[in-house]
């Protein structure tokens, strides 16, 4: 490779390190490519150079300065928003702590992270207060690798394209179905995918709601097998599925009828059923406790009411018409 080659190379390297948001420095680059820190220096002034012409033709304000608690140069803003520290452990944490993954998939997702958005200086630090949760992580019992099929599927969500799957129940058996996908959910391990079954299927099943307006939950992790096919579907702008508004109103992913729930609180804080349940609110405070109300979606929420014990009384319940 000749000088001019290794040194556009070199200021190739050095600039998309800069415009990923990473830290540069001289000392390392130099030995990666075998110059003088007065060489790497002079690419520097030139990257500056470059920067402040495309300033003035764009209105920027970006710059290449010294950091000097980090002991490396850094482009200020950078060209892509990337994580903090703080932000960059919150989200290892979250991972983490879901157990959504397998091993193999986690892995590379943590590294990651870490290399493009933590300084090296700090990686360090970083690795070791993940290191334990890291080395004594628990993957799901499925261990399924997901994430294509995840992608996939998110991809006939957006193109609006019916899918065909085989899918595995919780009693062993493999169906098929034909699906109009409308949303992919997360929620206690696993990832969902709510969609619609074709009307001239729908017809031929049993369902516990008749006419049920919401869509039908399947964990993906249990999709054998999938064939986004090129039919597409439509669904009414005023019919369009609300996956925020279903998301507050539903748990653990069981269906089931919309329903209005009253009950008296006898714990010694109510956040904890505030954030449990989205659409609690306080009615009024008695001898008997708080007494609260909450819209909730399916049967899951009883399985969240028994193991509060007496910590929740329930007074009623009623069904409420679908506008969610």
């Amino acid at each position: 490779m000749t000088g001019f080659a290794t040194s556009k190379n070199r200021l190739l390297y050095m600039y998309a390190r800069l415009a990923e948001g990473k830290l540069l420095y001289k000392q390392e680059t130099a030995q990666l490519f075998g110059c003088s820190l007065r060489s790497i220096q002079r690419d520097i002034d030139d990257l500056r150079t470059f920067f402040h012409e495309q300033n003035e033709r764009d209105g920027l304000t970006q710059d290449i300065i010294y950091d000097r608690t980090l002991g490396a140069y850094v482009l200020t803003p950078p060209l892509r928003n990337l994580l903090n520290n703080e932000e960059v452990f919150a989200v290892l944490k979250i991972l983490l702590e879901s157990r959504a993954f397998t091993k193999q998939e986690l892995k590379p997702i943590l590294d990651k992270l870490i290399d493009c958005c933590v300084p090296k200086t700090e990686q360090q630090r970083v690795c070791e207060l993940i290191g334990n949760e890291r080395l004594h992580y628990v993957e799901p019992q499925h261990k399924d690798k997901f994430l294509k099929k995840m992608w996939a599927l998110g991809e006939a969500i957006y193109q609006q394209y019916e899918v065909v799957i085989k899918y595995r129940r919780n009693d062993g058996e493999v169906i098929t179905r034909t699906l109009q996908p409308v949303s992919i959910m997360f929620s206690e391990f696993y990832f969902y995918l709510a969609c619609f079954i074709v009307p001239e299927e729908r017809e031929k099943l049993e369902f516990r709601i008749k006419d049920d307006p919401f869509p039908t939950i399947y964990r993906i992790d249990r999709i054998i097998d999938y064939k986004i096919t090129e039919k597409h579907f439509a669904i009414p702008y005023a019919k369009r599925f609300q996956e925020g508004e279903f998301r507050k109103r539903v748990q653990f992913m069981f269906g089931g009828r919309l329903q209005k729930l009253r009950f008296y609180f006898h714990g010694a804080s109510p956040e904890y059923v505030l954030d449990r349940l989205p659409t609690a609110r306080i009615l009024e405070e008695d001898e008997h406790g708080l007494l609260m109300e909450a819209e909730v979606f399916g049967t899951g929420i009883d399985f969240w009411l028994k193991s509060q014990g007496e910590t929740i009384e329930v007074i009623s319940r009623t069904a409420l018409p679908v506008n969610c």
